[in-house]
């Protein structure tokens, strides 16, 4: 077997491949001699078929494998004897495609590798790091705003018509060609008025309705509804109106407080702070992971894989203008080229993204099966009722499992680099740290 080199220019590499006829027979003919003993044909016991009607039946099979597993072996031979490690799936090709049994096998193979990334002082990196205390104004904003999201209704002055946002306490008969249905009827029913839990339509004529009023309500199924007798058809509700209530914010109190999982007020209270704090602790570390990649990014200068960068630009330039076209929601759309500003940033985050994998790598990062398994739940939360089906199809998805891994592993690494890294804590305002993160996002 040969290999010789035909191209070394900056990171492009290509080589080419030749398997001796000489070789390949004896890979087949060994290959052969393995599944002899097993094999059974008709007219020769178990394991003493004849090797020369072996190789009549089942060569050519054989020496398709024997091809495949030849120029594998190569390849993989190559990689570790160079150290090379390509940037993306080689390019390998037949370079005798005429090839015929006899004749030497010859392959081409074209890639890029990737660069070799320069050793970095972490210790030298200095940050800062924004510290926010829960002060008792946030604390109280909080609370203030779970009262809002536990709101009770109160029944409002006599004659007062109802708006949206209000809840209106009736009963309801629903009828369609003069016949009563099943299920469409209720006593003493609560609905928030502009909820949309009632059909299109239903809600919208109930407002003004004042408490006494009967009222008949008159909509229509639509084509789509679950129950198919119902579909399409146009029913009225005779609606009588018991009662209209004015949303209220919940009291702050002890009461208040068990509905959320505290003792009392105070362990609430204290619940709240520790979040809080966890939100501004998110947020911090948001701002100083950008810090972080910003000094990377000085620090390292070196080739990038062109292959790598066309792919990230072209992502960058897809998401970006689906970000300006949110009507298209599949990929039906003209194509999208990519601008300098494109080539730029993804410059920067393969750069960088070239950089953390070698520290990760370096600094023996890994990421554990139970890491995996809480990121594939937590995913699997966005699918109610299929997070069974979701979490089936990740095990068996090797580049689902790929993407759900990249940021686990990422944010490892970054963790790595801020225990090296010098930190100096900053006491600042809930405000100050809400710009930064605002900053971050207008960049």
């Amino acid at each position: 077997m040969q290999v010789n080199e035909t191209l070394n220019e900056g990171l492009k590499r290509g080589y080419a491949i030749t398997v001796t006829a000489a070789e390949l027979e004896a890979k087949v003919n060994e290959k052969l001699a393995e599944a002899q003993p097993e094999v059974e044909m008709k007219g020769f016991r178990k394991g003493k078929v004849p090797m020369a009607l072996l190789k009549k039946q089942f060569g050519q099979k054989v020496m398709g494998e024997a091809m495949q597993e030849a120029i594998d072996g190569a390849m993989q031979e190559h990689f570790e004897k160079s150290g090379d490690r390509p940037a993306m799936q080689p390019d390998v090709k037949m370079a005798n495609e005429d090839w015929k049994e006899g004749d030497d096998v010859e392959v081409t193979m074209t890639y890029e590798a990737l660069p070799e990334i320069p050793d970095v002082d972490l210790t030298s990196i200095k940050l800062e790091k924004m510290v926010v205390k829960a002060d008792d104004a946030a604390v109280e904003e909080a609370l203030a705003n779970l009262a809002e999201t536990a709101q009770d209704f109160e029944s409002r002055k006599k004659g007062t018509k109802a708006k949206d946002g209000d809840q209106i306490v009736f009963d309801f008969l629903g009828k369609v060609d003069g016949e009563a249905f099943e299920g469409g009827a209720a006593e003493d029913y609560p609905l928030v008025l502009g909820s949309n839990s009632f059909i299109p339509g239903f809600e919208e004529q109930l407002v003004g309705a004042v408490a006494g009023e009967e009222k008949d309500v008159t909509v229509s199924f639509p084509d789509d509804y679950q129950a198919e007798h119902l579909a399409g058809k146009e029913a009225v509700f005779e609606c009588k109106i018991k009662d209209v209530k004015k949303p209220v914010a919940a009291k702050i109190d002890d009461e208040l407080a068990t509905k959320f999982g505290a003792e009392d007020l105070a362990g609430l209270k204290t619940q709240i702070a520790e979040r809080l704090e966890a939100e501004y602790m998110g947020a911090s570390r948001a701002v100083m992971k950008r810090g972080l990649l910003d000094e990377l990014d000085k620090l390292v200068s070196f080739d990038l894989p062109p292959s790598l960068l066309d792919a990230e630009a072209g992502q960058i330039a897809h998401q970006l203008w689906h970000e300006d076209n949110p009507d298209v929601q599949g990929h039906d759309h003209p194509e999208i080229e990519t601008t300098e500003e494109h080539k730029t940033l993804a410059a920067r985050r393969v750069r960088l993204g070239l950089l953390l994998a070698e520290l990760g790598q370096k600094a023996e990062v890994q990421v554990s099966d139970a890491e995996m398994t809480q990121a594939i739940m937590n995913q699997a939360r966005q699918y109610p009722g299929q997070e069974r089906q979701f979490f089936e199809f990740v095990q068996q998805n090797q580049q689902m499992q790929q993407q759900l891994r990249a940021p686990l592993f990422e944010d490892k690494v970054v963790d790595h680099v801020f225990e090296q890294a010098t930190l100096k804590e900053k006491e600042v305002s809930k405000e100050d740290l809400q710009k930064a993160v605002e900053a971050l996002e207008d960049e």
